[in-house]
């Protein structure tokens, strides 16, 4: 066989071997890829989580970037309610220092027109700040209130005044501590701090009159236990002084 017959076959035989091989190669790789695709389907959007709807009081607008920090729905709702209990508060203690005949009255109603000047006054410059727009008159259920305390007289007039103004306060004082907490807004922050310091300063001096009903602070009706069942302790700091 002459030298070029021999270098023909060799190269054949050469050719031959790779593509064997590449055939061996591809099989599995196929194999693999199959059982891959099969294993693991790509995500379908379909199946992402849909946002949570809004609640009540979520204005819609979302997350804002402020120069404070970010400001949330939580906290928007926050400013307004803040802007809101002034709104009706202010008015009861004033109306508390000219119709209360107790002392303790005259005092609480001292004590909410004093707090609310100032912190309405916060409230107002945060709202300029941030961008927030600010009620100007109080909610229907707040003028419902103020009408009672206009046609109530004498002690049942007092006793409407602290109890509807001790129960409004233990409301927002939860909204306060959750904002205080959980913003990252630095004036929402610092209007909590002041809003905290009020509320439980109108608390106290709405407890120290010794007219708050606090088995009428609750939601839901009392539920009856025995005669030596104890009363729940009050969460606020006052609680603990004896009533007169």
């Amino acid at each position: 066989m002459s030298v070029a017959s021999r270098h023909v076959m060799g190269t054949g035989i050469v050719i031959g071997a790779l593509a064997l091989t590449l055939i061996a190669l591809l099989i599995p790789v196929r194999s693999f890829g199959g059982r891959t695709a099969a294993a693991a389907p790509a995500p379908s959007p379909a199946v992402a989580t849909s946002p949570a709807p809004a609640s009540a009081d979520d204005d819609g607008a979302g997350v804002m970037n402020t120069a404070f920090g970010p400001l949330t729905p939580q906290d928007r709702e926050f400013v307004r309610k803040v802007r809101l209990a002034g709104l009706w508060e202010l008015p009861a203690g004033r109306q508390a220092q000219e119709r209360g005949t107790r002392k303790s009255v005259r005092t609480a109603g001292e004590h909410l027109v004093e707090g609310h000047t100032e912190l309405d006054r916060r409230v107002l410059e945060v709202g300029e700040a941030l961008g927030v727009e600010l009620p100007d008159r109080p909610s229907g259920q707040q003028q419902a209130w103020l009408d009672q305390l206009d046609r109530a007289q004498g002690a049942t007039y007092e006793r409407l005044f602290v109890q509807l103004l001790r129960r409004a306060h233990g409301k927002v004082f939860t909204l306060v501590a959750q904002v205080r907490a959980q913003t990252r807004n630095s004036v929402v922050r610092e209007l909590a701090t002041d809003a905290n310091t009020t509320v439980l300063d109108h608390i106290a001096v709405l407890e120290a009159s010794g007219l708050v009903d606090f088995e009428g602070l609750a939601d839901s009706p009392p539920t009856t236990g025995p005669p030596t069942a104890a009363r729940p302790a009050d969460p606020s700091p006052a609680a603990t002084r004896p009533r007169k």
